[in-house]
């Protein structure tokens, strides 16, 4: 099966490492869209101003507790986009600014097991985030 490399748009930049590891992994862009959007647990990523998301891959209950056998990480960086026109133009013509930020991602992986939580996100900025990051 052929990969198909996904491209950047006005929400998603890919880095050319990322892509690597959606190939590495056998990842699709779906999928890691997906777990920047409703990640399961939420963590600093271990590059200064990353997040690192994460989403288990399959679940099972057993005993009514929910255990998986892998996890799906994600690290990215939200940005403003760029400015095509100078502001002062853009207002002239009543046009008003984005209002969300574009999510570079930056890695992808999978991980054998259930990894250890590391350094949670605190509550205060995780709404932060929510708020500003608004629909994807």
């Amino acid at each position: 099966m052929l990969f198909k490399s996904p491209k950047n748009n006005e929400k998603y930049q890919w880095t050319q490492h990322s892509i690597f590891k959606l190939q590495q992994y056998g990842l699709s862009p779906q999928r890691i869209t997906r777990v920047i959007r409703n990640p399961q647990r939420k963590e600093a990523g271990i590059v200064e101003n990353t997040i690192a998301v994460m989403q288990s891959a399959s679940v099972n209950v057993k005993n009514g507790k929910k255990t998986w056998s892998q996890e799906i990480w994600a690290m990215y960086q939200t940005r403003m986009p760029k400015k095509i026109h100078p502001v002062k133009s853009l207002l002239s013509q009543g046009v008003t600014m984005p209002q969300f930020n574009r999510v570079k991602i930056i890695s992808a992986w999978r991980y054998p097991g259930i990894s250890p939580k590391n350094n949670p996100i605190p509550e205060e900025i995780l709404s932060e985030l929510s708020s500003a990051d608004g629909d994807f």
